[in-house]
């Protein structure tokens, strides 16, 4: 199930079930986990990707592990709010993805992302090799944090 709105995902996944955030780069998957509350996302790790098949076991085991109820992917826009390729192949991955697993699959908009990811590091004086080991599961984070932040507003709105 694919979905563009959250409060669709909200409406789809269970209440006591953590969330996971997904950074697609071609190279890696950033991943990142929310805490059950759906009030924090905490970066997890990178997935070195490969073969879609091996990526989506990986996947597969975080959510086993983590108990998770939705899934949320960065949605590459150009900065015009358009879609390019990269988003017609984060869209792909989902449809994709959604034949392994019946959870909510969602997009959250992640235009700026690795920005906000890299300034976060380089003030807390990460040093560049390590930025580049990090980079991708902190950007699920903020990926992750803005949906989670979405849905909060959504639940206190209603």
């Amino acid at each position: 199930m694919i979905f563009e709105d959250i409060a669709d995902i909200m409406a789809q996944s269970r209440n006591t079930l953590a969330w996971m955030g997904l950074d697609l780069g071609t190279k890696t998957i950033g991943v990142a986990v929310s805490d059950r509350l759906l009030s924090s996302a905490s970066p997890l790790h990178t997935v070195k990707r490969t073969k879609f098949s091996k990526d989506a076991q990986a996947l597969l085991a975080v959510i086993t592990n983590r108990d998770i109820g939705a899934i949320i992917l960065g949605l590459p826009r150009n900065m015009d709010g358009s879609e390019g390729p990269r988003c017609q192949s984060t869209r792909a991955f989902a449809r994709n993805f959604s034949a392994f697993t019946d959870l909510p699959i969602g997009y959250w908009d992640e235009r700026l992302s690795t920005v906000a990811a890299e300034r976060a590091l380089l003030e807390a004086d990460t040093s560049r090799k390590r930025r580049a080991e990090v980079i991708d599961h902190v950007a699920a984070g903020y990926i992750l944090q803005g949906a989670l932040d979405r849905a909060r507003h959504i639940r206190t709105v209603v």
